[in-house]
């Protein structure tokens, strides 16, 4: 058994009741590799921003789940490093979608990890997400359970359509289960490729496509339901267009590849959404710089000239996402 606290991990409680208070919203940038870590650090650090360092499933199979923990302690001390004195760093399970998994991240340090058994029938999601709360909270390990069904394809979590949470319901599901924040579906969904050119609209004034608005009257009844309780937006990448641009430039294929206007998020991350889910976002901007070191440098080999760019492609993403998004900028404790 490895405490996270050992690690100088912390975990969600109090940086969620400050988000909520303070009208912003924490980052949670998934992760698979050392660079994609060094670039969500120093972004972190720069911007004075606590973070949620997100692990799936399907990272845990890739990276191998020893490797993830110990990058994990390491982000730690690299922010201290970077002159961080007291990072707030949360190591956090995204989608576990058995108790044996939940548990599994529980005993090898995670500090917070998700249950999702939003696919189940209501009461069998009730029943997996206390007994993820009951085992949790003996180590201080906080919990997040889901309500809803987001659309679109995130590593082994599919679903071709959205079901919109019940607000009816969530009074009942927090009650019963004990979870410490609830993740919602308004209209946000999972992947690049978030909505069918049909479901859009183009804007007559910038050309640009747009996507079907979210369902902030589903996220403003479940708020009047829980006041003060932490709400969580998955799916919320926006897929910055530069970057399919710059993919397809140079040689990539992504077409309507289209996400949640930030305007939206930043409304979203005032509210009591106090964390906010971003994965596609990083995956384009990391794409798009190494496709376009091995357009104009085709005789280069070494990955650190190519995944230095990435990386770096990748910092300025997540400082833009913390400062002019999510307003996490400057909300350490110290």
């Amino acid at each position: 058994m490895v405490n996270y606290k050992d690690l100088g991990l912390v975990n969600t409680r109090e940086m969620f009741a400050k988000a909520i208070k303070g009208g912003y919203a924490i980052p949670a940038f998934n992760f698979n590799n050392m660079e994609q870590m060094q670039a969500i650090i120093k972004a972190a650090v720069e911007t004075k921003s606590p973070v949620i360092l997100q692990v799936s499933k399907g990272a845990r199979q890739y990276a191998n789940a020893t490797l993830l923990r110990y990058m994990a302690q390491g982000a730690v001390e690299y922010a201290k490093e970077l002159g961080c004195a007291h990072p707030e760093i949360v190591l956090h399970l995204d989608h576990g979608d058995t108790f044996e998994t939940c548990k599994s991240c529980i005993d090898s340090g995670f500090s917070s990890v998700m249950i999702d058994g939003s696919h189940l029938p209501y009461e069998e999601n009730v029943a997996l997400t206390k007994k993820v709360v009951e085992y949790a909270h003996q180590f201080d390990v906080t919990v997040e359970g889901e309500l809803g069904v987001l659309a679109g394809v995130e590593d082994e979590v599919s679903a071709e359509h959205h079901t919109y949470t019940d607000p009816e319901e969530v009074i009942d599901f927090a009650t019963r289960t004990g979870c410490d924040s609830l993740a919602i579906s308004i209209g946000t969904s999972h992947g690049a490729y978030k909505f069918t050119p049909e479901q859009c609209h183009i804007d007559p004034v910038t050309g640009v496509m747009v996507p079907p608005p979210l369902a902030f009257e589903v996220l403003d009844a479940v708020m009047e339901k829980l006041p003060g309780f932490p709400i969580v937006l998955h799916g919320s990448s926006s897929v910055p267009q530069e970057e399919v641009e710059t993919i397809n430039k140079f040689g990539g294929n992504l077409k309507a590849a289209i996400g949640i206007p930030e305007e939206w998020l930043r409304k979203a991350a005032t509210s009591a959404v106090c964390k906010i889910n971003i994965d596609s976002d990083s995956r384009l901007a990391m794409t798009a710089a190494i496709r376009k070191t091995f357009a104009e440098k085709p005789a280069e080999f070494d990955p650190r000239k190519y995944l230095g760019p990435a990386r770096d492609n990748m910092e300025k993403l997540y400082k833009h996402k913390i400062i002019n998004v999510l307003g996490s900028d400057n909300k350490l404790a110290n």
